[in-house]
């Protein structure tokens, strides 16, 4: 027989595991506290950059903006460098990450992913003088790219097993682009969105895009605490209601344009 000692103990811990149980998540906090903080990389356009007035703007600070809207709350842009985005969401300067995040696997044991919310193509970006008109050419050339960036891991790995050539990362996608047209290094890989972005904006005058790169498709997600299950759901329900309502396409149209079409989020075969 139980003592009422024992059952006071008892009823403590079992409301104790309860409120654990119940208690507030990020998804909550971020709508009780009527602000969406979201990083976002602001040197990587047309996804995001800081206009003629100096404001954040791009698809992903849209992105960034519908989020909150539906979440009934005030969007803050925290300007986030590439190598920045996991440290400022773990830190808690963020509470999403919304910064063209390649879902690799390595990040997934740090942070929780979404489905991906844009995808990207690989291009080559050169200058008019060096001789290189497709990615073979790359092989012993100076090269570099923007440190942490899928593009970036995946060139510095080409470069190692070519047994020629360098490679040298750079902190931001303009001191990347700077690197190409001031002679610094011979060439990048960048997405085509970005080489898109930097030929029609007219500042340099001697690039080109010398084609393809050989990689796959760039799937990249919004991020969150890897243990915010209910927030990393709603991120999934939004990224597919984003391309349901035609939102996507429009925001895509918007930033990028209609000279290259929107690839598919989806992967063939497979339920992700």
């Amino acid at each position: 027989m139980q003592t009422p000692a024992f059952a006071v103990a008892l009823t403590a811990v079992l409301s104790s595991a309860f409120m654990a149980t119940a208690q507030a998540d990020k998804l909550d906090d971020i709508v009780g506290s009527g602000k969406l903080r979201c990083a976002v990389t602001l040197d990587f356009p047309p996804m995001g950059f800081r206009d003629s007035a100096n404001k954040p703007a791009g698809f992903d600070v849209d992105y960034c903006h519908d989020l909150a809207k539906v979440l009934g709350v005030d969007a803050e842009v925290v300007e986030t460098p590439f190598p920045d985005r996991i440290p400022a969401l773990i830190s808690g300067r963020a509470d999403v990450i919304v910064a063209s995040t390649s879902d690799t696997l390595e990040r997934a044991k740090t942070v929780g992913l979404s489905v991906p919310y844009f995808a990207f193509q690989m291009v080559v970006l050169t200058r008019d003088d060096t001789g290189i008109n497709g990615f073979d050419d790359l092989k012993g050339k100076a090269l570099g790219n923007t440190s942490g960036t899928y593009e970036a891991i995946a060139l510095e790995k080409d470069v190692k097993s070519w047994g020629g050539g360098s490679f040298r990362a750079y902190q931001s996608q303009n001191d990347t682009i700077l690197a190409v047209a001031q002679g610094h290094i011979q060439a990048t890989v960048v997405t085509n969105t970005v080489a898109a972005a930097t030929l029609k904006s007219g500042k340099y005058k001697n690039l080109k895009v010398a084609g393809n790169a050989p990689y796959v498709i760039d799937y990249v997600s919004l991020g969150a605490k890897r243990t915010e299950y209910g927030l990393l759901n709603y991120l999934n329900l939004f990224v597919n209601q984003q391309v349901r309502s035609g939102r996507y396409n429009e925001l895509f149209v918007k930033w990028v344009g209609t000279e290259i079409a929107p690839t598919n989020l989806t992967v063939p075969n497979v339920y992700y």
